[in-house]
């Protein structure tokens, strides 16, 4: 009996419903496709750009499909070279071309590779050479990162040999000197400490007591010299002149002696252990130093990687004399110059081993105890002996006429060994020497007859370490 549907038998014997398939031609599977050269940008990287919906840059477009009328030269090379990216088909090949796919001069679809240029060609057959940076014609704006030659992704223009150019020869002493103490100014990182930083027994003394005491003595020697000259009595103008004696004896032997006195108070004071210091504790810590960020080079000597740097210029005022201030007077050294700069720092531990940061840069207050590592005398007897200080005056715009000057270099150089007193603070796991919120007195030293004297941020104590053996680090 017959059906009204047709039906017809499969390959593996069931009978399905349907006229059978026609057999199809089967498209060729291997094809030479131009893969576009994207040189990074989305919008030329065809299905791609396709894919997150931005538009194709029709100017640049490229075809892609098999390579006809491409003619290649076969030889015993066996090797080849694949181009990606839109070829002329009147381009001549070089030596030993690799392709895959149905090509129609005949060459066979896998042929190993020699040499490979990847990039769009130009109409003669070669790479075109692409140059970086902004050109004429071209829009102004942020430039993606370029690759250069060695394969780093940077940013910014290439030179044409695809690095910056490097000028090679002797640099100017002077202009280095300039740049890098104009650099060290304009560092924020840098504290520059002023010329009040140097030991004063007037600094120290309160302004309030010298007052009284003027008026003290003042108000007796006016009624010891009434009492002489109405009673003939002078008890009490002896005794206000013996007290007057005392008191500015006092005040000189403080004026000498007061600052060998203070840094006898800083070695004397017992150094803490940094591992079992609290959070807050004002201590004394002694090490070895350890540059931080930012190296300092002291001015005259130019001495490397320092965390301190100090140097001063004085000059003597005779009769005849200019002054080096406003308030140089005659017969005594006055300071023309100075500059004190000191940075961050890492300081190890000799009671503990562990490594504190201490803060003493960025405008942080310090006041520092370093001994001078260089005192040079220049009259004009012997200033043509030096060349070095008269070079180092002419960086610094001073004049070297007929003065008497002294130079005076202080620093601290990594490796140095340094005492520092400060507050401790953990944070985290960074353990830090800051300055503490209010100044520190030594109080009165009765058996030096010393008055207190008080000390303000971070106290930086060093020998001097010009001719001491560092330890290296």
């Amino acid at each position: 009996m017959g059906s009204r549907f047709q039906s017809h038998q499969l390959s593996n014997g069931l009978y399905v419903s349907g006229r059978p398939e026609q057999p199809k031609e089967k498209t060729p599977t291997m094809s030479a496709v131009a893969m576009p050269y994207t040189g990074g940008d989305i919008k030329k990287s065809g299905e791609l750009g396709k894919m997150f919906d931005i538009p194709m840059d029709g100017s640049k477009s490229r075809k892609s499909g098999p390579i006809t009328n491409a003619p290649i030269r076969t030889g015993s090379f066996g090797g080849s070279v694949s181009h990606s990216g839109p070829i002329n088909p009147n381009a001549a090949a070089r030596s030993s071309y690799s392709t895959s796919g149905p090509v129609s001069s005949g060459v066979p679809s896998s042929v190993s590779m020699k040499r490979t240029n990847s990039g769009p060609l130009n109409k003669h057959g070669e790479p075109i050479k692409k140059s970086s940076g902004p050109q004429s014609g071209q829009n102004s704006g942020p430039q993606p990162p370029v690759l250069p030659a060695t394969g780093l992704i940077t940013s910014g223009p290439l030179t044409s040999s695809g690095a910056p150019r490097k000028v090679s020869g002797p640099l100017d002493s002077t202009g280095s000197l300039k740049r890098y103490n104009s650099s060290v100014s304009d560092n924020q990182a840098v504290t520059t400490l002023g010329q009040d930083i140097e030991y004063s027994f007037r600094k120290n003394l309160p302004k309030p007591i010298l007052w009284a005491v003027i008026l003290l003595f003042v108000m007796g020697f006016i009624a010891g010299g009434f009492i002489l000259g109405a009673v003939h009595n002078p008890v009490l103008l002896i005794v206000v002149v013996v007290l007057f004696c005392f008191v500015a004896a006092l005040f000189m032997w403080n004026s000498c002696w007061g600052r060998k006195a203070v840094v006898g108070y800083i070695a004397r004071y017992p150094d803490s252990e940094l591992r079992t210091a609290q959070n807050g504790q004002y201590v004394k810590v002694s090490g070895v130093v350890t540059c931080g960020n930012v190296p300092l080079k002291s001015s005259f000597q130019r001495v490397p990687r320092c965390v301190y740097t100090s140097t001063s210029l004085y000059e003597y005022r005779g009769l005849d004399s200019k002054a080096a201030n406003p308030t140089h007077r005659r017969f005594t050294w006055g300071l023309r110059s100075s500059e004190t700069h000191v940075v961050d720092f890492y300081i190890s531990d000799f009671q503990s081993g562990l490594r504190a940061l201490v803060k003493t840069g960025c405008g942080a207050r310090v006041t520092p105890y370093v001994d001078d590592s260089i005192v040079i005398d220049v009259d004009p007897q012997n200033k043509d002996s030096s060349p070095e200080f008269i070079r180092w005056l002419g960086h610094k715009n001073l004049s070297s006429d007929d003065r008497v000057m002294r130079l005076k270099e202080g620093y601290i150089k990594e490796g140095s060994t340094v005492s520092v007193m400060g507050v401790v603070q953990r944070n985290e796991n960074v353990l830090m020497i800051v300055p503490p919120p209010e100044p520190i007195t030594t109080g009165c030293q009765w058996t030096k007859c010393i008055f207190p004297a008080s000390f303000e941020g971070i106290v930086l104590r060093c020998e001097d370490t010009s001719k001491a053996d560092v330890i290296p680090v």
